[in-house]
């Protein structure tokens, strides 16, 4: 049986169509930045934590740094945390530079005037698992 060439080409291109609307659907959009820390604050890292991104900002004319959690379900209680400390090789966080919960949007602020110090930030999203970057950041 012999199939016209004009019709095979339209089934490649419909099979083409769906095999790339079938790998995008569903697929999560990764959370951006919200500018939770206010006015004046850049993103200077960011990391994947899992269902969602943690986010290191930093105010040029305060000095301080702040770090936020964003979860990639906005409007969806998530289990969201984010850290951030000046540097040191303890594995306790003292009050005031961890904020871990169940949140509808995001973790933080949290902010710290660590001038000429390294810093320790991380975070994370829907996780057991906090990812943490030591030392980085040296002002």
């Amino acid at each position: 049986m012999r199939i016209p060439r004009r019709l095979m080409s339209a089934a490649a291109v419909l099979g083409l169509t769906v095999t790339g609307t079938a790998l995008t659907t569903g697929t999560a959009e990764a959370a951006s930045y919200n500018s939770a820390c206010g006015s004046g604050y850049k993103v200077i890292d960011s990391m994947d934590v899992g269902d969602g991104n943690t986010f290191l900002t930093y105010n040029s004319s305060t000095g301080y740094n702040c770090v936020v959690t964003v979860g990639d379900a906005p409007g969806t209680p998530q289990i969201l945390g984010a850290n951030l400390r000046r540097h040191n090789t303890t594995t306790s966080w003292p009050a005031g530079t961890q904020d871990d919960g169940v949140y509808n949007y995001y973790a933080g602020p949290l902010y710290l005037y660590a001038p000429g110090a390294c810093i320790d930030w991380g975070g994370r999203a829907e996780s057991n698992y906090t990812r943490i970057n030591y030392g980085v950041h040296c002002g």
